[in-house]
């Protein structure tokens, strides 16, 4: 029997999400919140309403208050930062920029995001480099096979380390601190896609040592969408070019880093998704009593606590230990059509979650996110919806 349709959490009226619907997916795309919504209208407005003032006069100096704010929570110098609209952005941006050539090796692992999969195999294909694939277990039990992966997988010919921060796939935690330590000691370049980090983890990534990182704000961050961050070693930021070349390239200015001038301008765009980053991280921060901090961890808590329900009821067992979770967390399915099984959820129950064909289809696996407006009712209605349909062969 399946239980009634569950209420939302009060929190959720933060949100404009369909109160219809059970929303568990907060991870694809993230969610913004009413009031940040209201300040980007805000700041829309004054922009039309006196576009030269805003971008001659005032538009850098909200960007750099909003990079500030930002480089504070994750642990960066404001000025080794650039303000992109996502992290494939991010990804692509390094990539295209670095001068790779026939011989380099470029590491990835199986469960790198497919954008990003994509982004280091047209690089490869057009420089002569070779992709090098580290297979990385899944069920897995213990994050020591995936420092093992990589390590075995990189040669003197190295170049690059690609590697997600979060798996998306499977909501795995990856060790990055521990392989960027050993691949930085082998003098090897790190580009970690860390997508779903910010809002997830606590970050500090002056201590963390990668060469790169980028990260998206839009998704647990719950900025507006078109807002994520690219940080780049001081000492690389000369070889780093935007993928859009503008004014900033010959800009006679002296009090800014090349870097900066050509990040902070390529072209007319609404940049109001960065410029609300201090509104969502003060919102995000006020709502509960320990700030950030606790919200990282009663998302994590809660995360954990659903695959459990999940692993319970489904009698399966849990495919990862619970320390290289966060906010996400997956939970293997029977061999079966992903599309069916989530347009069934969707259409019957109401439920949006992701249906993950992994490795491959027809292997599917459930991936549950868990935000601060998700409630424990949620993830047992969605047990028990999976439940019947399996049942039903679905």
């Amino acid at each position: 029997m399946i239980a009634s349709f569950p209420q939302t959490s009060a929190l959720a009226e933060q949100w404009l999400l369909d109160p219809a619907t059970v929303f568990l997916n907060h991870g694809s795309f993230g969610a913004c919140p009413k009031p940040v919504l209201a300040a980007q209208r805000v700041l829309r407005d004054r922009l039309e309403h006196q576009p030269l003032l805003f971008f001659e006069r005032e538009y850098e100096a909200l960007l750099d208050n909003a990079r500030c704010d930002l480089a504070e929570f994750i642990g960066a110098d404001p000025d080794d930062l650039a303000l992109v609209t996502n992290a494939t952005t991010g990804v692509n941006t390094v990539l295209r920029s670095l001068p790779f050539q026939i011989g380099d090796e470029l590491l990835t692992t199986s469960q790198e995001y497919n954008a990003c999969r994509n982004a280091l195999n047209f690089v490869a294909a057009r420089t002569g480099a070779t992709v090098v694939v580290a297979e990385v277990p899944y069920p897995i039990a213990s994050s020591q096979p995936v420092i093992e992966a990589v390590l075995a997988k990189v040669t003197s010919r190295t170049r690059l380390v690609l590697l997600d921060h979060v798996v998306s796939q499977t909501g795995l935690i990856y060790p990055i601190a521990a392989l960027v330590r050993e691949l930085t000691r082998r003098s090897i370049e790190t580009l970690i896609d860390g997508a779903h980090a910010p809002g997830m983890l606590p970050l500090n990534l002056k201590q963390l040592g990668a060469t790169y990182y980028t990260g998206n704000c839009h998704k647990w961050l719950c900025a507006p969408k078109g807002s994520a961050f690219l940080y780049v070693q001081r000492d690389r930021q000369s070889t780093i070019r935007p993928l859009t070349i503008s004014h900033g390239t010959n800009s006679p200015r002296q009090d800014r880093s090349r870097f900066r001038l050509e990040f902070d301008w390529m072209g007319t765009d609404d940049p109001t998704a960065h410029l609300c980053l201090p509104t969502v991280l003060s919102f995000l921060g006020s709502l509960l009593p320990g700030g950030w901090t606790e919200l990282m961890v009663q998302n994590r808590a809660k995360a954990i606590t659903a695959r459990s329900q999940l692993c319970q009821i489904l009698e399966v067992t849990p495919p990862c230990p619970e320390e290289m979770l966060g906010a996400m967390a997956t939970v293997p399915l029977p061999d079966g059509s992903f599309q069916d099984l989530k347009n069934i959820l969707l259409e019957k129950f109401k439920i949006e979650v992701p249906i993950v064909p992994f490795p491959a289809s027809p292997k599917r696996l459930v991936r549950i996110s868990a935000q601060i407006y998700n409630t424990p009712q949620q993830y047992e209605y969605l047990a028990q919806a999976l439940r019947w349909a399996i049942a039903q062969g679905i």
